[in-house]
């Protein structure tokens, strides 16, 4: 009876063991794997590392979250995304398999050309005015100088992520973002068609492009993975290519206003047409239906929206939409340093730089087959029915963006 009891009691004892060491286990790396989804294709012809030495057990780091930071700098580091054994040493016919092991060939486009100096400047001009603007106490806005921890989750939700390519988007609607968020779907391979990723930019159903679920944004990342998750956000802004696509403000404002009220959208009419109507537009009673509405000629006119947008009740009842929200508040400029800053009037030249940077280019191309149709030269006109101090007023609305993205100020609207 003693030595079965005994026996009995050797066995708790090495099953509780066994449990605190796959917890200890677990705590080291288990749990900071589930904040990747998948490793960053490393760069061409690149080795991997040399297999990191295992640290013992008995060597605790002095914190959790620097467990995290190291774990994960050793899948987003250039030429760590793939396993970290050896590649074979290059003998006869080994070396075309070890390369296909550990790049995705197919992924990466040789260039013989260097890209263009103008190209380089520009975008180091881009750059450099937003970080000069940000440290520049004659531009203020709410939010300028809070830092990056501070930003309520809920704001984080135009981020996009892809950590198949390192590649983090923040998208600005009018701003050419429903062809951007195709691009992303086809780089996460998001879209599946017999079984085979979706490779076709255009071929990708509207209704997909702005279904959130196609999307992965830190606002996502933050329900996820809970307490943690702003401090993997911060290792992926400091390791990802992060990109953003703007605009002139004021020809921003145009576009949105000719998508959203000059052509029937239900959505729009019912949640703010219908109020500039009431407020601005001489209709108490408007047309319930956005059909009824269009088939008696009525919507909201450009002024009417400016008013909407100059009433301080607006931002009382609810955040400007994002449709006409201020890229500031979007895309947080001066808390996240983008290293890529495309310019709408510039897209074709720009696209094409940003997918070489990104080493994609051979991947997908950026659609050109949806033209801009909303010019700048089409301010004067459109402005014209607005008062010339609500110009003024709404200059200073959005002068921030003018100013972070070097937009001129429009003075043959505000001077007229």
């Amino acid at each position: 009876m003693g030595t079965s009891r005994m026996f009995r009691i050797f066995v708790v004892l090495g099953t509780v063991f066994m449990i605190l060491l796959i917890i200890i286990y677990w705590d080291d790396v288990g749990a900071s794997h589930l904040y990747l989804h998948a490793p960053v294709s490393p760069g061409p012809k690149m080795s991997p590392p040399p297999a990191v030495p295992h640290r013992p057990q008995t060597s605790r780091a002095p914190s959790f979250l620097s467990d995290i930071d190291a774990f994960v700098n050793q899948f987003l580091e250039p030429g760590t995304g793939e396993p970290t054994d050896q590649v074979p040493v290059d003998t006869s016919n080994q070396s075309e398999k070890a390369e296909e092991r550990y790049i995705p060939r197919q992924e990466w486009k040789t260039h013989l050309s260097p890209v263009a100096a103008e190209l380089r400047d520009r975008q180091e001009q881009r750059r450099q005015l937003l970080q000069e603007m940000c440290t520049n106490d004659s531009v203020a806005f709410p939010g300028k100088n809070r830092s990056f921890d501070d930003i309520p989750n809920k704001e984080l939700d135009h981020l996009i992520v892809d950590d198949r390519h390192g590649i983090i988007y923040c998208y600005v609607p009018k701003v050419a973002c429903s062809n951007w968020k195709r691009i992303m779907i086809v780089l996460s391979e998001g879209l599946l068609k017999d079984g085979v990723p979706q490779r076709d930019p255009l071929a990708i159903p509207r209704a997909l492009v702005h279904n959130s679920s196609m999307h992965f944004t830190f606002n996502k990342f933050w329900k996820r993975y809970g307490k943690f998750a702003k401090h993997l956000m911060k290792v992926k802004l400091k390791k990802y290519t992060k990109f953003i696509f703007v605009r002139d403000p004021f020809v921003r404002l145009i576009s949105a206003y000719r998508n959203k009220f000059e052509l029937p959208n239900n959505e729009f009419y019912r949640h703010f047409a219908q109020v500039m109507l009431r407020r601005y537009g001489n209709q108490p009673t408007p047309p319930a239906s956005v059909d009824e509405a269009f088939e008696a000629g009525i919507h909201p006119s450009f002024s009417n929206f400016i008013q909407y947008l100059l009433d301080p009740k607006t931002e009382k009842e609810m955040p400007f939409n994002e449709h006409w929200r201020q890229v500031y508040r979007l895309c947080h400029p001066c808390q996240i340093q983008y290293d890529f800053v495309g310019h709408l009037e510039t897209a074709e030249e720009d696209a094409e730089h940003l997918l070489r940077l990104l080493r994609v280019d051979n991947v997908v191309e950026f659609p050109t087959s949806s033209r801009n149709l909303t010019a700048s030269s089409w301010e004067t006109d459109w402005f014209s029915t607005v008062p010339v101090e609500a110009r003024r007023k709404l200059y200073k609305l959005y002068e921030p963006d003018f100013r972070l993205f070097g937009y001129q100020k429009p003075d043959s609207v505000l001077n007229e």
